[in-house]
Protein backbone atom coordinates (compact mmCIF):
# COMPACT_ATOMS: atom_id res chain seq x y z
CA UNK A 1 0.00 0.00 0.00
CA UNK A 2 1.05 3.68 -1.13
CA UNK A 3 1.94 6.22 2.05
CA UNK A 4 -0.85 8.12 1.07
CA UNK A 5 -3.66 4.81 1.39
CA UNK A 6 -2.42 4.20 4.46
CA UNK A 7 -2.49 7.86 5.81
CA UNK A 8 -6.19 7.81 4.49
CA UNK A 9 -6.85 4.40 6.55
CA UNK A 10 -5.25 6.41 9.53
CA UNK A 11 -7.56 8.99 9.48
CA UNK A 12 -10.64 6.84 8.89
CA UNK A 13 -9.66 4.60 11.62
CA UNK A 14 -9.03 7.97 14.41
CA UNK A 15 -12.61 9.61 13.21
CA UNK A 16 -14.70 6.19 13.33
CA UNK A 17 -12.67 5.13 16.75
CA UNK A 18 -13.94 8.88 18.04
CA UNK A 19 -17.58 8.59 19.83
CA UNK A 20 -18.05 12.36 19.13
CA UNK A 21 -18.04 11.84 16.17
CA UNK A 22 -21.26 9.73 15.89
CA UNK A 23 -22.80 11.68 18.31
CA UNK A 24 -21.86 15.10 16.52
CA UNK A 25 -22.53 14.04 13.32
CA UNK A 26 -26.09 12.10 14.93
CA UNK A 27 -26.76 15.74 15.98
CA UNK A 28 -26.60 17.77 13.11
CA UNK A 29 -28.78 15.02 10.53
CA UNK A 30 -31.25 14.71 13.50
CA UNK A 31 -31.20 18.42 13.47
CA UNK A 32 -31.89 18.80 9.88
CA UNK A 33 -34.22 16.63 9.61
CA UNK A 34 -35.92 17.22 12.91
CA UNK A 35 -35.97 21.09 12.80
CA UNK A 36 -37.06 21.00 9.33
CA UNK A 37 -39.96 19.06 9.59
CA UNK A 38 -40.92 21.06 12.50
CA UNK A 39 -41.03 24.26 10.56
CA UNK A 40 -42.73 22.99 7.37
CA UNK A 41 -45.69 21.77 10.04
CA UNK A 42 -45.89 25.25 11.49
CA UNK A 43 -46.28 26.69 8.19
CA UNK A 44 -48.91 24.79 7.26
CA UNK A 45 -50.74 24.89 9.96
CA UNK A 46 -50.34 29.20 9.79
CA UNK A 47 -50.81 28.68 6.47
CA UNK A 48 -54.05 30.13 6.51
CA UNK A 49 -53.52 33.08 7.94
CA UNK A 50 -49.95 34.76 6.51
CA UNK A 51 -50.33 37.34 3.79
CA UNK A 52 -50.10 37.32 0.13
CA UNK A 53 -46.56 38.57 0.25
CA UNK A 54 -45.36 35.64 2.62
CA UNK A 55 -46.83 33.22 0.39
CA UNK A 56 -45.06 34.91 -2.56
CA UNK A 57 -41.71 34.62 -1.45
CA UNK A 58 -42.52 30.98 -0.05
CA UNK A 59 -39.46 28.58 -1.42
CA UNK A 60 -40.61 24.62 -0.52
CA UNK A 61 -37.25 22.98 -1.41
CA UNK A 62 -34.98 25.70 0.77
CA UNK A 63 -38.44 25.55 3.39
CA UNK A 64 -38.07 21.86 3.89
CA UNK A 65 -34.33 22.20 4.69
CA UNK A 66 -34.20 25.01 6.89
CA UNK A 67 -32.68 22.72 9.40
CA UNK A 68 -29.74 22.62 7.90
CA UNK A 69 -28.51 26.08 9.23
CA UNK A 70 -28.40 25.30 12.31
CA UNK A 71 -26.83 21.89 11.81
CA UNK A 72 -23.41 23.87 10.58
CA UNK A 73 -23.00 24.47 13.98
CA UNK A 74 -22.22 20.56 14.75
CA UNK A 75 -20.22 20.13 11.85
CA UNK A 76 -18.31 23.17 12.36
CA UNK A 77 -17.58 21.95 15.83
CA UNK A 78 -16.60 18.44 14.68
CA UNK A 79 -14.43 19.94 12.06
CA UNK A 80 -12.49 22.17 14.36
CA UNK A 81 -11.88 18.82 16.65
CA UNK A 82 -11.26 16.52 13.85
CA UNK A 83 -7.53 18.34 14.15
CA UNK A 84 -7.24 20.16 17.63
CA UNK A 85 -8.25 17.33 19.48
CA UNK A 86 -4.38 15.84 18.71
CA UNK A 87 -2.72 18.95 19.64
CA UNK A 88 -4.69 18.76 22.75
CA UNK A 89 -3.77 15.40 24.36
CA UNK A 90 -0.78 15.41 22.37
CA UNK A 91 -1.26 12.71 20.23
CA UNK A 92 -0.24 14.68 17.06
CA UNK A 93 3.37 14.60 18.25
CA UNK A 94 2.78 10.72 17.71
CA UNK A 95 0.87 11.31 14.00
CA UNK A 96 3.89 13.12 12.83
CA UNK A 97 6.43 10.77 13.79
CA UNK A 98 5.13 7.84 11.90
CA UNK A 99 4.13 10.11 8.91
CA UNK A 100 6.67 13.02 8.54
CA UNK A 101 5.06 14.40 5.93
CA UNK A 102 2.98 16.90 7.32
CA UNK A 103 0.94 18.12 4.37
CA UNK A 104 -0.02 14.38 3.64
CA UNK A 105 -1.60 14.05 7.03
CA UNK A 106 -3.74 17.28 6.50
CA UNK A 107 -4.86 16.13 3.75
CA UNK A 108 -5.94 12.81 4.53
CA UNK A 109 -7.79 14.44 7.68
CA UNK A 110 -9.70 16.86 5.06
CA UNK A 111 -10.64 14.19 2.73
CA UNK A 112 -11.77 11.68 4.94
CA UNK A 113 -13.67 14.06 7.18
CA UNK A 114 -15.24 15.86 3.66
CA UNK A 115 -16.43 12.49 2.77
CA UNK A 116 -18.05 10.94 6.11
CA UNK A 117 -19.83 14.92 6.20
CA UNK A 118 -20.71 14.67 2.65
CA UNK A 119 -22.14 11.03 3.30
CA UNK A 120 -24.26 11.91 6.17
CA UNK A 121 -25.27 15.21 5.38
CA UNK A 122 -26.58 14.23 1.79
CA UNK A 123 -28.76 11.52 3.03
CA UNK A 124 -29.76 14.13 6.25
CA UNK A 125 -30.89 16.05 3.44
CA UNK A 126 -32.74 14.10 1.37
CA UNK A 127 -34.57 12.67 3.98
CA UNK A 128 -35.67 16.19 5.08
CA UNK A 129 -36.40 16.68 1.46
CA UNK A 130 -38.80 14.34 0.88
CA UNK A 131 -40.81 14.35 5.15
CA UNK A 132 -41.03 18.24 4.01
CA UNK A 133 -42.75 17.90 0.74
CA UNK A 134 -44.99 15.36 2.34
CA UNK A 135 -45.98 17.74 5.01
CA UNK A 136 -46.46 20.79 2.47
CA UNK A 137 -48.39 18.61 0.41
CA UNK A 138 -51.21 19.15 2.33
CA UNK A 139 -51.84 22.55 1.42
CA UNK A 140 -50.71 21.61 -2.23
CA UNK A 141 -47.32 23.38 -1.88
CA UNK A 142 -44.66 20.07 -1.83
CA UNK A 143 -42.86 19.62 -5.01
CA UNK A 144 -40.95 16.30 -6.21
CA UNK A 145 -37.29 16.14 -6.31
CA UNK A 146 -37.78 16.80 -10.46
CA UNK A 147 -39.10 20.32 -9.55
CA UNK A 148 -36.66 23.18 -10.80
CA UNK A 149 -33.90 24.11 -8.60
CA UNK A 150 -34.72 21.26 -5.86
CA UNK A 151 -32.21 18.76 -6.53
CA UNK A 152 -29.79 21.81 -6.55
CA UNK A 153 -30.96 23.02 -2.98
CA UNK A 154 -30.56 19.52 -1.26
CA UNK A 155 -26.78 18.68 -2.76
CA UNK A 156 -26.12 22.12 -2.49
CA UNK A 157 -27.00 22.35 0.95
CA UNK A 158 -25.06 18.92 1.61
CA UNK A 159 -22.55 20.45 -0.46
CA UNK A 160 -22.54 23.80 1.86
CA UNK A 161 -21.77 21.76 4.82
CA UNK A 162 -19.39 19.54 3.45
CA UNK A 163 -17.08 22.73 2.54
CA UNK A 164 -18.06 24.39 6.02
CA UNK A 165 -16.47 21.50 7.56
CA UNK A 166 -13.24 22.32 5.91
CA UNK A 167 -13.13 25.79 6.32
CA UNK A 168 -13.65 24.79 10.46
CA UNK A 169 -11.06 21.94 10.21
CA UNK A 170 -8.35 24.97 8.84
CA UNK A 171 -9.06 27.15 11.30
CA UNK A 172 -8.75 24.39 13.73
CA UNK A 173 -5.54 23.58 12.09
CA UNK A 174 -4.48 27.09 12.14
CA UNK A 175 -5.62 27.98 15.61
CA UNK A 176 -4.74 24.36 17.52
CA UNK A 177 -7.04 25.10 20.24
CA UNK A 178 -10.60 23.97 20.42
CA UNK A 179 -11.62 26.93 22.06
CA UNK A 180 -10.28 29.34 19.89
CA UNK A 181 -11.34 27.80 17.17
CA UNK A 182 -14.77 27.09 17.81
CA UNK A 183 -14.83 30.78 18.90
CA UNK A 184 -13.80 31.77 15.18
CA UNK A 185 -16.56 29.83 13.72
CA UNK A 186 -19.56 31.52 15.40
CA UNK A 187 -18.25 34.44 14.78
CA UNK A 188 -17.77 34.02 10.72
CA UNK A 189 -20.89 31.64 11.25
CA UNK A 190 -23.11 34.50 13.25
CA UNK A 191 -21.40 37.52 14.18
CA UNK A 192 -20.25 38.72 10.87
CA UNK A 193 -23.62 38.84 9.29
CA UNK A 194 -25.41 40.29 11.96
CA UNK A 195 -22.28 42.92 11.90
CA UNK A 196 -23.12 43.55 7.94
CA UNK A 197 -26.62 43.79 8.39
CA UNK A 198 -26.60 47.15 10.13
CA UNK A 199 -24.68 48.20 7.18
CA UNK A 200 -26.27 50.50 4.48
CA UNK A 201 -27.85 49.16 1.72
CA UNK A 202 -25.64 50.41 -0.47
CA UNK A 203 -22.81 48.01 1.11
CA UNK A 204 -24.91 44.81 0.09
CA UNK A 205 -21.93 43.90 -2.15
CA UNK A 206 -19.80 43.30 1.15
CA UNK A 207 -22.49 41.10 2.46
CA UNK A 208 -23.09 39.04 -0.02
CA UNK A 209 -19.74 37.96 -0.36
CA UNK A 210 -19.16 37.12 3.61
CA UNK A 211 -18.65 32.84 4.05
CA UNK A 212 -21.76 32.17 5.15
CA UNK A 213 -23.82 34.17 2.75
CA UNK A 214 -22.09 33.27 -0.18
CA UNK A 215 -22.18 29.72 0.77
CA UNK A 216 -25.76 29.53 1.82
CA UNK A 217 -26.30 31.16 -1.53
CA UNK A 218 -26.60 27.70 -2.88
CA UNK A 219 -29.65 26.74 -0.44
CA UNK A 220 -31.38 30.55 -1.01
CA UNK A 221 -31.08 30.49 -4.63
CA UNK A 222 -29.53 34.09 -5.07
CA UNK A 223 -31.57 36.43 -2.15
CA UNK A 224 -29.24 37.65 1.36
CA UNK A 225 -31.07 37.62 4.71
CA UNK A 226 -32.25 40.92 4.27
CA UNK A 227 -33.66 40.42 0.67
CA UNK A 228 -31.25 41.58 -1.19
CA UNK A 229 -29.72 39.95 -4.32
CA UNK A 230 -26.80 37.89 -3.43
CA UNK A 231 -24.42 35.65 -5.57
CA UNK A 232 -25.35 32.92 -7.98
CA UNK A 233 -26.19 29.46 -6.16
CA UNK A 234 -23.24 27.79 -8.08
CA UNK A 235 -20.49 31.23 -7.80
CA UNK A 236 -21.74 31.80 -4.43
CA UNK A 237 -20.70 28.07 -3.30
CA UNK A 238 -17.64 28.59 -5.13
CA UNK A 239 -16.72 31.69 -2.94
CA UNK A 240 -17.25 29.80 0.27
CA UNK A 241 -14.98 27.10 -0.83
CA UNK A 242 -12.10 29.46 -1.59
CA UNK A 243 -12.32 30.43 1.92
CA UNK A 244 -11.92 27.11 2.55
CA UNK A 245 -9.15 26.62 0.43
CA UNK A 246 -7.59 29.59 2.16
CA UNK A 247 -7.89 28.54 5.62
CA UNK A 248 -6.18 24.64 4.69
CA UNK A 249 -3.44 26.39 3.09
CA UNK A 250 -2.88 29.03 6.24
CA UNK A 251 -3.09 25.94 8.24
CA UNK A 252 -0.58 23.73 6.01
CA UNK A 253 1.80 26.61 6.13
CA UNK A 254 1.99 26.92 10.19
CA UNK A 255 2.05 23.05 10.33
CA UNK A 256 5.15 23.41 7.80
CA UNK A 257 6.89 25.78 9.77
CA UNK A 258 5.83 25.30 13.28
CA UNK A 259 6.72 22.48 15.67
CA UNK A 260 4.21 20.56 17.09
Amino acid sequence: MSIATNVLTSEWTKIRSVRSTYWTLFSAAATTIGLSAIVCAVYVAQYDHLTARDKVGFNPASTSLTGGVLAQFAIAVLGVLVISSEYATGMIRTTFAAVPQRLTVLAAKAAVFAAVTLVVTTAACFIAFFIGQAMLSAKGLGISIGSPDALRTVVGTSLYLAVLGLLSLGLGGLIRKTAGAITAMVGILFVLPVLASLLPSSMDAVQRYLPSEAGQAIINGGSTARGGTALSPWVGLGVFFLYAAAALGAAAVTLVRRDA
